[in-house]
């Protein structure tokens, strides 16, 4: 059985969900906020290394631990479930099946202990 890395077609493949992705998350006026200042290219290298961990492939990620990355930036709940509904779509976009999608979410979901700061407050909509 091959891995989902192999199965979503790769290194390539994964680099065009990730852009695409990053061009979704940075048009959302809730979440562009948490990338003013940040270095995109070296972002979206580290999403496609920590990805192709995560997903079966080559295992290049060399960054801080997701915790680490995260620490004191306010993120909740609600930013990283947008997040996660944001790259749902980038991957569904991509051709990804369901079934993938739904195990790469599965995936991801367990870094929400690591990623949500425990006191920040929803984003106010509106």
């Amino acid at each position: 059985m091959s891995s989902i890395y192999e199965q979503i077609g790769g290194e390539e493949a994964l680099s065009a969900v990730v852009e695409d992705f990053y061009d979704r998350v940075l048009a959302d006026p809730e979440l562009r906020v948490f990338f003013a200042g940040a270095n995109l290219n070296r972002l979206k290298g580290r999403q496609v290394e920590f990805f192709s961990g995560a997903l079966g492939g080559p295992d290049h990620y060399e960054g801080l631990s997701m915790k680490e990355a995260h620490r004191g930036r306010g993120i909740g709940q609600d930013h990283f479930d947008r997040v996660a509904t944001l790259l749902a779509a980038s991957l569904r976009d991509a051709g990804v099946p369901p079934e993938l999608v739904d195990r790469i979410l599965a995936a991801v979901a367990p870094l929400a202990t690591d990623i949500v700061s425990p006191a920040a407050a929803p984003t106010p909509r509106g």
